[in-house]
């Protein structure tokens, strides 16, 4: 950390201002990810593939079709 702190006080202002825009932004981007909850909206997209295909072949056919 003392050598980030140093390197960062030998920027020059404008430059300190980018990175100090830019460590907010990983912030707020890190307390999005952690508010939201997973969702599962696709769950049971497939499920009228259940009877064709085991989950293993179903892995190797998705790959397949994104091709």
């Amino acid at each position: 950390m003392e050598d980030a702190y140093r390197l960062f006080q030998q920027l020059p202002d404008d430059l300190k201002e980018e990175v100090l825009d830019y460590i907010k932004f990983l912030m707020e981007r890190n307390a999005r990810r952690r508010r939201s909850p997973m969702k599962f909206g696709w769950r049971g997209g497939l499920k009228e593939l259940r009877e064709k295909y085991t989950s293993v072949e179903l892995q190797h056919r998705v790959l397949e079709w994104w091709g």
